[in-house]
């Protein structure tokens, strides 16, 4: 019986790795600073492409796994060639499957990702079919025994399927913790902060975090990572985890903060980052570990995972994660 139950999309990733596009800055967009531009009617060489398992509850539940956790994954897919490759990689990935569905006459899910090289980040073109036909079954899940339900990337009728996971977790005292995205942050806020305010543990990116607080018809929002923590943790939230890429994590333990830099190393694909962060913090937090170990954790998983393209092939089994946390600092703020 798994401990975990993570809730997601899942879908096969094609990187195209180019040096050709032009980085464009505009500081003035706080939600969206730095754009990648080709020409028009161009056409570009790839030296070569890349292919993985992609999506962020499946690219977590790769992580726990690897860690030493037992985890199901709750997504669908679509009954075509893609869906079958996706199957056949998941069935290596230690992934418990009782919870993933086939939908006939559907796509699996497929993502195009463009990587600029050097640079050391990535545009992703995400077409989701079968996640958009996930539908949460509350019997099925409130009978899984879990202690544990983590939230990733939904689609769909997402709204019904977030009230029907924590009903469930209500009922049978499961805690949650939940990722949401950008995406479904547009289009509910309201929902997403009705969710936070029951949840145990919330993964935010800086971006993510500005999106939930924003004020209604304005543009003002706090650019100051403790701000925004105490700011989402008003909304109800237990513990909040933020990530801001290169600089690092922030995350709150005994009503403090505490940061931590991500490492120098040699960045490939930037991709499945945070879901490596995510998995890793959790693992953790599941071992019964401070939030100190808990990000020495998150950020060694995160800095293995972009010296590889994709969100599963540079993921830390538990003793390579503990020998690389081993050398990670951690500060209390404040």
């Amino acid at each position: 019986m798994a401990r975990i139950i993570t809730i997601g999309s899942v879908s096969k990733d094609i990187f195209f790795p180019t040096s050709e596009g032009i980085a464009i800055n505009t500081p003035e967009d706080l939600l969206s600073q730095k754009k990648l531009a080709f020409e028009f009617g161009a056409k570009y060489h790839i030296d070569e492409r890349f292919e993985s398992l992609g999506g962020c509850s499946v690219n977590v539940a790769s992580g726990l796994a690897k860690l030493g956790e037992s985890v199901s994954v709750y997504t669908t897919i679509g009954d075509d060639m893609t869906g079958r490759w996706i199957y056949s990689q998941l069935e290596k990935s230690g992934i418990g499957l009782e919870y993933l569905s086939a939908k006939g006459g559907c796509k699996s899910d497929l993502s195009a990702i463009i990587v600029d090289q050097g640079k050391e980040d990535r545009i992703i073109f995400s077409n989701q079919v079968a996640n958009q036909k996930l539908v949460i079954d509350a019997q099925r899940l409130s009978d899984s025994g879990v202690e544990w339900i983590f939230i990733g990337d939904l689609s769909g009728n997402w709204q019904s399927n977030l009230d029907a996971v924590v009903a469930v977790a209500k009922e049978k005292n499961i805690h949650l913790a939940f990722n949401p995205r950008q995406k479904t942050i547009h289009e509910d806020v309201e929902k997403i902060k009705e969710v936070i305010s029951f949840c145990d543990l919330l993964f935010v990116n800086k971006d993510e975090a500005m999106e939930i607080l924003m004020p209604a018809n304005s543009d003002l929002v706090s650019d100051d990572e403790t701000i925004l923590i105490s700011e989402l943790r008003k909304i109800g939230v237990k513990n909040v985890v933020l990530t801001d890429g290169k600089r690092g994590a922030w995350a709150t333990g005994n009503d403090e903060i505490f940061h931590v830099e991500s490492l120098l190393v040699e960045t490939v694909d930037t991709t499945g980052a945070g879901d490596a962060f995510a998995s890793g913090f959790f693992a953790a937090r599941l071992k019964n570990g401070d939030v100190q170990q808990c990000l020495q954790w998150g950020i060694a998983n995160s800095s293995s995972s972009v010296t590889k393209y994709g969100g599963q092939d540079g993921l830390l089994t538990q003793e390579q994660v503990i020998v690389m946390a081993s050398q990670i600092d951690v500060k209390k703020l404040g």
